[in-house]
């Protein structure tokens, strides 16, 4: 059987109301039965004590006890209560609900088995009054003395049901404060349901979802609280999966053509080559087009594994210092064949002779060269690019500026991306990947710096990037 919290807390809820109601039906009205049976005892004994003060000096005064019947007739009425004296023997010399003939004109009727000492030094007791009444009632004793004798006791009776009465009228009280609490905690559970429960079977559903592969579904959360938040973050991490999800697809899909298509080149003209179906003297020619195209692989699979290397969570940087003077020096004069085809020059602008910084010589050297080589693709015959040194603070800012093609506005911000290629750039690079980019801003990355890109379509391109100088350890 399923069940979930919010049944859980409904079952609590009602169990913890069927115990408070089984407490206060039972202990708290013995406690406040306990509490007016006391107060009524108290209240009595001192009445009697009044009433054996006032009324009871002529005790056994026949004219006397006539006279004063009325009064505490009335003083019963409104207490409802019966007022007895009573001698030491039991004989009931005042009744005030005494209806029946008397015995003598000063005895009403006897208590059999009356006796005071069974009190055992308390005011009350809590019987039927030895058979007078028929049911319980508070009885309360208060001494008779004339001339330091003993000679009765004033009886003040309070039947049971008038106390229960009165500890009803204030015992009710006890039940709305528990309705009233009781319809508290429901606005509990209400809020519980609103914000609890609603929005953790909407992450439950939501992992779910992510759990089949939808990770495109997405969590409508409508709370700031820490829940809301959650939901927030996980619709984040969903979002972000399915990007990685959907750039693995794309990734594949561009590896899988970028190889295909060389692959594809190579295995036709061998085979062409094998079957004879190429002429001798054309053999040479598409043997250059099989290396040409064995190179496009061999760039591609090296660029993939060194991708791969700049991973964030594995790169490894081995630092060292160097003239990024000369690095550039010689990455220009390893490009030299490529320029002369092109006419293209470079002009050089060192802030000085030697510019040592602190980085990974070998990547920095990759990083050079792949945007050297990409100013030089997307130049234009006759063209000038220009390469800058600047020291700006503790960093060394280069500028690569070339006067080609540019970058559309529209493809700024994808260039970076692994195997992005614009539009106008597909026609010019053939050899090209599309990791150059990608290569060159991980890299920089990886030490902790930025690189920038200004580009205008028609005018020209300039990427620059800073290192870190290397300090003067003198």
């Amino acid at each position: 059987m399923k069940s979930n919290m919010l049944s859980k807390y409904i079952a609590v809820y009602i169990g913890v109301a069927i115990i408070s109601f089984i407490a206060v039906s039972f202990v708290c009205y013995k406690i406040d039965y306990n509490r007016v049976y006391q107060s009524y005892s108290d209240a009595l004994y001192s009445q009697a004590n009044d009433i054996s003060k006032r009324y009871a000096k002529d005790y056994f005064s026949v004219e006397h006890l006539s006279t004063i019947n009325a009064q505490l007739e009335t003083i019963s009425k409104l207490n409802d209560t019966r007022i007895m004296f009573v001698d030491p023997t039991g004989n009931v010399m005042l009744d005030t609900g005494f209806k029946g003939t008397p015995l003598e004109d000063n005895v009403l009727y006897t208590i059999d088995d009356f006796d005071y000492s069974k009190l055992n030094g308390k005011h009350s007791q809590f019987s039927n009054f030895y058979g007078v009444f028929d049911e319980n009632v508070l009885s309360v004793y208060s001494p008779i003395n004339k001339n330091y004798i003993l000679r009765g006791y004033v009886v003040i009776n309070m039947p049971a049901s008038v106390i229960e009465d009165r500890v009803y009228l204030t015992f009710n009280t006890n039940y709305l404060t528990l309705a009233i609490v009781c319809l508290l905690s429901l606005s509990f559970l209400a809020l519980y349901f609103i914000y609890i429960h609603i929005p953790i079977n909407e992450l439950t559903k939501a992992t779910k979802e992510y759990g089949k592969g939808n990770l495109s579904y997405r969590i409508n959360s409508k709370h700031n609280d820490e829940i809301g938040k959650l939901a927030i973050s996980l619709d984040y991490m969903a979002a972000k999966l399915n990007e990685m999800d959907q750039y693995q697809q794309k990734f594949l899909s561009n590896i899988s053509h970028d190889f295909r298509s060389p692959l594809t080149s190579i295995k036709g003209y061998l085979e062409a080559i094998q079957d004879e179906t190429i002429p001798a003297e054309m053999i040479n020619k598409y043997i250059n087009i099989v290396l040409f195209e064995t190179d496009r692989l061999t760039r591609l699979t090296s660029n993939i594994l060194t991708l791969n290397e700049l991973d964030p969570k594995t790169v490894s940087l081995e630092l060292s210092v160097f003239d990024i003077n000369s690095i550039i020096k010689h990455t220009i004069e390893t490009m030299e064949g490529n320029c002369k085809k092109k006419k293209i020059k470079f002009s050089l602008a060192f802030a000085g002779s030697i510019e040592n910084v602190k980085a990974d010589k070998g990547k920095i050297q990759q990083v050079i060269y792949n945007l050297i080589d990409n100013a030089i693709k997307f130049s234009h015959e006759n063209s000038i690019i220009y390469i800058t040194v600047k020291e700006k603070g503790d960093k060394a800012q280069i500028s690569i500026k070339d006067t080609g093609i540019g970058i559309p506005k529209d493809d700024i911000d994808k260039i970076w991306d692994r195997f992005y290629k614009s539009d106008s750039s597909r026609g010019k690079d053939k050899k090209g990947s599309g990791l150059g980019l990608s290569i060159t801003k991980e890299i920089i990355q990886a030490h902790d710096e930025h690189i920038d890109v200004i580009s205008t379509t028609n005018v020209g391109t300039e990427f620059i990037f800073t290192l870190p100088l290397a300090k003067d350890d003198n």
